[in-house]
């Protein structure tokens, strides 16, 4: 009945919830004054003057350094004209707005990171600058290699997280090398390389007969690490149909061939990487829940390499090691294309650029000068990028809608270039790497470039 009808109210701006703000609070987690923290609440200085709410003794630090703001949902951050300078990742930043979890570096030696306000820190940074093969400087290494040399003379399992080439395999070849386990097997199972029908096979092995062409008994994965580690390498990979049975191994520490019935136990430990959130996959219900906190027992993440500029020197060193001089500088313009660029295949692409310079640089007694290097790294390959600068040649500094857009812009060309460089033009198979549609890519290019080749050509389909 019409007298019945309930009808709809307008929302108004008073009916609208303010939104969430998850408090928040400032920590030191680099420099002399590490474990001081402050929380977050409207204007908060710092700096070494007394009445900055958060002081620091570092003598490279200013008097007032840097002002966060927060409010209405939104952390910003303003240097505050500073003597040394406020980076975030290779970025000197002016003034910006910041995510909690971004971590600030003051001056040459203090970082500091922004927590939520109940984050409790696990563990201080390591002071070692290595653990095994993995190399940094950076804060965010060294919180990585505390959590490793913890985890590594236990039979915990690890989930090791993190981009495309930033070094999972190699933090696990590490855990590996570290662990009781050091003299025992170490075996990697790379889940996505395996085909789909073959997986359990080479998973758990299989015995003869079990199925067309197996002409012969096969130990799997986990019978050939027997006493030692698996990897299992991008884990997010793994079949949905074999991950029970995966997690039946986790649990009984035992595997069954393919076409046995008998049960064999095996003393393994198990170390997982990926490039995926397994736990946004587990939503999706593409990945078991189950297993995942099986194999969640301690999380570690390795930074991308955009974030730990400062860690590019002591790697350079590493990739050039036996290629250039033992006392060559690592220094000047190179560097600081290097420190500029934004890396997005990481400590890989790195080295892949390292050494096609190395190979096409001039010889010297079998060794190259790094400043005799050509490294095309594409227009964002620069000095670190200032954020919030003035305009060239006037006084008064950007807008911050404008310097966000140069940043974009800056990424953009340099990712589609080394996309379609990785992909040798291939528009079609750098679509799918990226995520992203043959349309979107194409129209990056053209964004990015001002031109593109003719859609219908043999390289880009």
């Amino acid at each position: 009945m019409a007298g019945d009808r309930t009808m709809a109210r307008p929302t108004t701006q008073t009916d609208r919830q303010p939104p969430v703000v998850t408090p928040a609070k400032l920590v030191v987690v680099a420099g002399p004054d590490e474990g001081a923290e402050v929380p977050l609440e409207g204007s908060t200085r710092v700096g070494t003057a007394p009445d900055c709410e958060l002081v620091l003794s570092d003598e490279h630090i200013s008097r007032c350094h840097v002002v966060f703001e927060a409010g209405g949902g939104r952390i910003a951050v303003k240097d505050a004209g500073s003597l040394n300078g406020t980076f975030l990742g290779g970025a000197r930043v002016v003034e910006a707005e910041l995510p909690l979890g971004s971590v600030l570096r003051l001056g040459p030696h203090t970082a500091i990171a922004l927590h939520p306000r109940w984050h409790v820190r696990e563990v201080r940074p390591s002071p070692r600058r290595s653990f095994g093969e993995l190399l940094g400087e950076s804060a965010a290494m060294r919180e990585v290699f505390a959590i490793l040399e913890r985890v590594a003379p236990t039979d915990v399992s690890v989930l090791i997280e993190g981009e495309t080439g930033t070094g999972k395999e190699v933090a696990a070849r590490s855990i590996h090398a570290e662990s009781p386990r050091a003299s025992g097997p170490y075996v990697v199972f790379d889940c996505g390389a395996v085909p789909r029908e073959l997986a359990e096979s080479e998973l758990f092995g299989h015995k003869r007969g079990a199925f067309s062409g197996a002409v012969a008994d096969r130990a799997g994965a986990f019978q050939r690490a027997d006493g030692g580690t698996i990897c299992l390498d991008e884990i997010g990979e793994l079949p949905l149909d074999l991950q029970p049975k995966l997690l039946r191994v986790l649990e009984a520490h035992e595997v069954r061939s393919v076409g046995d019935d008998a049960m064999r136990k095996v003393d393994v430990r198990v170390l997982a990487a990926t490039n995926r959130d397994l736990h946004a996959e587990a939503r999706r219900g593409t990945f078991r829940e189950d297993l995942l906190y099986r194999l969640d027992v301690v999380r570690v993440r390795v930074p991308p390499l955009r974030h730990r500029p400062q860690d590019i020197p002591i790697l350079v060193r590493r990739l050039l090691q036996g290629r250039v001089g033992d006392d060559a500088p690592i220094d000047g313009e190179n560097l600081s294309r290097l420190m500029g660029y934004a890396w997005p295949g990481n400590i890989r692409e790195l080295k892949n650029a390292l050494m096609r310079a190395v190979a096409l640089a001039p010889s010297h007694d079998g060794r190259v000068r790094f400043s005799d290097l050509v490294l095309n790294l594409g227009p964002a390959a620069c000095a670190p990028i200032e954020i919030g600068l003035s305009y060239p040649g006037v006084g008064s500094p950007l807008p911050y809608k404008e310097a966000k857009e140069q940043l974009l812009a800056s990424f953009e060309r340099a990712y589609v270039e080394a996309l379609l460089a990785r992909h040798g033009g291939n528009m079609t198979r750098a679509a799918s790497a990226a995520g992203l549609s043959r349309k979107h890519v194409y129209e990056l290019v053209r964004r990015t470039t001002g031109s593109a080749d003719d859609e219908g050509g043999e390289g880009n389909t």
